[in-house]
């Protein structure tokens, strides 16, 4: 197992890391200027898409799709050569992403619509996706259910001659809100007598169909971000019997091959955010003083920085393992260890960011350093693909039945 970076990943980082030092981070207090001044927090700043241009000028465009195609500016990159990248865009999670298409959740719905979409979604949703014309997003979780079992998933979806009728209610639909949102992937129920993992589908659903309403963004911890989280009524929606994707019942095999890549690009970028807010806590940490020395001299503080060394490097190894494995033997293989880092990324970062905002003082808390979005962000994602509770389960589940395995081999 070889987990020195390829050339052509070294090419990228060092091109990336100039784009994050020469635009993006100098166009974060523009950005924040010009969302304080918008009427609405669901508007794109004029100075996203002019790092868009310039990133695509770049050719930092479409990092994360694993196939070469010089027409979306894609690269081709694999698992192990996009890690390092996806947690450099961490460092900006509001900014990087989104700059260089690499941002949830359309990077996920341009895979399924690659992967099981018509040649007509290609055209009409796909392409557009790819040159970041227009966004996306996927309504999965609904608000009286469990979502957390994909199974429970109560929007009807029922055949009526060649269209099916939707009803029903999502909420957390990522993206939504965002201004060029103009499709979404909709998980529903078409079968309810079918084996419980084939009563689930999935269509693709123009945002602005008769029938769809977006009730209200639902805010985050206090912060009603960009793109939104929204709560969506679906009320005798028609969709064509064409917009189905991959075939009646393979909704839940769609959720399981989506989730599994958006997983890992999560926790590359949560590495990112952890290695900023070490950036900062040992920055602030030197510049402070108390009872006449730098805050950085007390041992607590030594503590936490080189406990968060440690706890980042082991992390990232485990990533890149994951990414490794996703790319030789595929993502079913790596199932497990794609769960067990969706645990341990989030934690991780949570602890540093927290110990950062600790060492900033009433400043850690504010919006004056990225600290608070960030802890925010990231308490987030230990809800959001799954709960960490699932994903334990999943694990204990899997190593359960490696050991009735070996006691039954003898």
């Amino acid at each position: 197992m070889d987990f020195e970076l390829s050339d052509r990943c070294k090419d990228y980082q060092e091109k990336l890391l100039s784009f994050m030092d020469e635009h993006v981070y100098p166009a974060e207090a523009t950005y924040a200027a010009q969302m304080a001044e918008a009427d609405s927090p669901n508007v794109q700043p004029p100075v996203l898409e002019e790092l868009k241009v310039e990133a695509r000028s770049r050719g930092l465009w479409n990092l994360f799709h694993p196939h070469e195609n010089p027409e979306w500016g894609s690269p081709g990159l694999s698992n192990l050569d996009y890690a390092p990248l996806a947690e450099i865009m961490g460092r900006s999670p509001h900014l990087a992403p989104e700059a260089t298409n690499c941002n949830a959740p359309d990077t996920g719905n341009m895979e399924v619509l690659e992967v099981f979409g018509t040649q007509e979604h290609k055209e009409r949703w796909l392409k557009p996706l790819l040159d970041g014309e227009i966004a996306s997003a996927f309504c999965m979780t609904e608000p009286a259910v469990a979502s957390s079992d994909a199974t429970n998933v109560q929007l009807q979806m029922v055949k009526d001659g060649d269209e099916y009728v939707l009803n029903g209610r999502k909420w957390f639909a990522s993206n939504a809100l965002h201004p060029h949102a103009q499709v979404l992937i909709v998980m529903g129920k078409t079968d309810p007598e079918a084996s419980t993992h084939r009563q689930q589908s999935m269509m693709v659903v123009p945002i602005d169909a008769p029938g769809v309403t977006i009730v209200r963004g639902l805010p985050v911890f206090g912060y009603m971000d960009r793109e939104g989280h929204a709560e969506i009524i679906f009320e005798d929606v028609r969709v064509p019997s064409k917009d189905l994707l991959a075939g009646e019942g393979e909704g839940f095999m769609i959720s399981q091959a989506r989730l599994g890549p958006g997983r890992i690009h999560h926790c590359m970028r949560s590495i990112g955010m952890a290695e900023r807010s070490l950036d900062l806590m040992i920055r602030r940490a030197q510049e402070r003083e108390t009872f006449g020395a730098p805050v950085a001299d007390r041992a607590n503080i030594q503590d936490w920085i080189a406990e968060a060394r440690i706890e980042i490097e082991m992390t990232r190894l485990l990533v890149l393992k994951t990414a490794w494995l996703m790319d030789t033997v595929g993502n079913r293989e790596a199932r497990t260890e794609i769960a067990a880092i969706k645990v341990a990324a989030p934690q991780m970062a949570l602890k540093i960011i927290d110990r950062a905002i600790q060492v900033h003082g009433g400043g850690g808390v504010t919006d004056d350093f990225p600290l608070a979005s960030f802890y925010a962000h990231q308490r987030t994602l230990r809800l959001a693909d799954g709960p960490d509770e699932v994903h334990k389960r999943s694990i204990a589940r899997m190593e359960l039945k490696r050991m009735r395995n070996l006691v039954a081999a003898g």
